[in-house]
């Protein structure tokens, strides 16, 4: 009869495991690599991964019950949403509620996910509302860390801006409870010797009264150590220093720290080094010190890291702006592989046969070729007909399409008249198509205009026809850098 009731308590002691396998999770964080996909539900191809764009996400993860999790996840990244929008730039937030359900999976744990959220467009500044689900799992790799892969539907409530979000990254949760075995509670037909409410048959210290969290066995100095690991047993410390304080917070356990009460190297016995001299107070010694003028941090013999791009200042060829190893510490900020420095366009992403600078279109280079002979002015003067502005308007959106380019405007003449009244003539009218489109939002700063008068025509003056297309006004797009 004991051998059966021993055997229900065992069958007790698996469930209870296995709904608390979750919950005795604390505080979680997650960092993941999204893979971004806004081109399938506007006439794309799923399985054309070259067109996902990338980004990050960073989450935190609270439980709520054995079964539910709250997940706040913020994202930043790049959008393709059709063949004309490409690489937007995007950041948004969601609340999420994981559902796992498995009651106690050992490595594996599935999930499925809904939420909300909003994403914000750099592109147009908008922010639009979008609701994820989809599924993922969690793949154990230790205690309290997770293998994460991911993989969301997002509906949005602007039109043709649905979208895929698939993820792969790593979970870890602070403050976990190791509770691979709970102790069944007692009953009058089994023995508690030490009196802590754990059967002996289920307490690895039978004698000595303890924590259910650690099978039965005590944590006499109460810092989440248990005593047969703690190797200071009666004095809290830190689990990382097994148990032992630090006093000094040197890195050093008091135990092993000659000067427990002074912060000093570990290659000095925790004790500091006095007679050695640290100019730049950064806590590097002159004698070990490269750059002992400036204050650093060791990792880099204590030269300083002014952007935090892990490139020392002295190595780092753009140390005030954050950048990449591969460039030197210079940044790519339009991902093109051309470091802004070289990239004609560092904001715009362009193929480097084209300094960096997205390649103009050939329907937006007709437009500016037509509009040489579009644009129509008062005969002699330098006012605009009506009938140029819908072309003028068509160079605007242009400029708005590449941002990174400017426009030079060059008025021309036909030989009629004196030279220096072409000259003025021609300087006019080439100012106020410049007029026109500042006033239609094109910065100035990216516009430019010059007159050339008579002096370059492109057809023969001796015939009308010849001046008709001498008297223009070109367009010319340029990289701004």
């Amino acid at each position: 009869m004991i051998s059966g009731i021993r055997h229900r308590f065992l069958l007790i002691t698996l469930l209870l495991a296995g709904s608390l396998s979750l919950s005795s999770q604390k505080l979680g964080i997650s960092f993941k690599r999204l893979f971004l996909d806004y081109q399938t539900f506007q006439d794309g191809d799923f399985g054309a991964f070259k067109d996902y764009r990338n980004g990050f996400e960073f989450g935190v993860h609270v439980p709520i019950t054995n079964h539910l999790m709250v997940n706040v996840p913020v994202k930043i990244g790049l959008a393709n949403k059709t063949n004309e929008i490409t690489n937007q730039y995007i950041l948004g937030a969601d609340a999420q509620l994981h559902l796992y359900f498995l009651s106690n999976p050992d490595r594996f744990k599935p999930y499925i996910l809904a939420g909300v959220g909003g994403v914000y467009t750099k592109r147009d500044s908008s922010i639009n509302l979008q609701v994820p689900a989809g599924l993922g799992v969690d793949i154990r790799i230790a205690p309290n860390a997770y293998f994460n892969i991911q993989s969301e539907f997002r509906w949005s409530n602007l039109e043709n801006n649905n979208n895929f979000n698939h993820a792969i990254g790593f979970k870890y949760f602070f403050g976990r409870e190791e509770m691979d075995s709970i102790p069944p509670p007692m009953t009058d037909h089994l023995v508690d010797s030490d009196f802590d409410g754990i059967a002996d048959d289920f307490d690895a210290c039978p004698d000595v009264y303890g924590l259910a969290a650690f099978a039965g066995c005590p944590d006499a100095d109460g810092d989440g150590v248990q005593d047969s690991r703690d190797n200071c047993p009666d004095i809290a410390g830190l689990l990382e220093l097994k148990g032992c304080p630090d006093i000094d917070s040197d890195g050093l356990a008091d135990n092993e720290d000659e000067c427990p009460n002074q912060a000093g190297p570990k290659s000095n016995g925790g004790c500091p080094v006095a007679e050695k001299k640290d100019t730049d107070n950064d806590g590097v010694n002159d004698d070990e010190d490269q750059c002992p003028d400036v204050a650093g941090v060791a990792k880099f013999k204590g030269c300083p890291d002014s952007d935090e791009d892990g490139i020392p200042d002295p190595d780092d060829k753009c140390p005030k702006v954050a950048g990449l190893k591969a460039y030197d510490g210079c940044p790519d900020t339009d991902k093109d592989g051309i470091e802004d420095s070289k990239d004609k366009c560092p904001n715009s992403y362009g193929p480097i046969s084209n300094g960096g600078c997205p390649i103009i279109e050939t329907k937006d280079r007709e437009v500016l070729s037509f509009a040489m002979k579009a644009v129509q002015f008062e005969l002699g003067k330098a006012t605009l007909k009506p009938e140029s502005f819908s072309i003028l308007n068509q160079i605007a959106d242009i400029m708005r399409k590449y941002p990174d380019y400017v426009l030079s405007i060059e008025g021309h003449t036909d030989n009629t008249g004196t030279t220096d009244v072409n000259q003025r003539l021609s300087e006019s009218r080439a100012k106020a198509c410049y007029e026109y489109l500042n006033q239609k939002g094109i910065p100035t700063a990216r516009l430019r205009y010059k007159g050339y008068g008579q002096s370059r025509p492109i057809a023969d003056n001796s015939t009308y026809s010849g001046r008709t297309l001498n008297r223009r006004v070109e367009f010319n797009l340029t990289p701004g850098n």
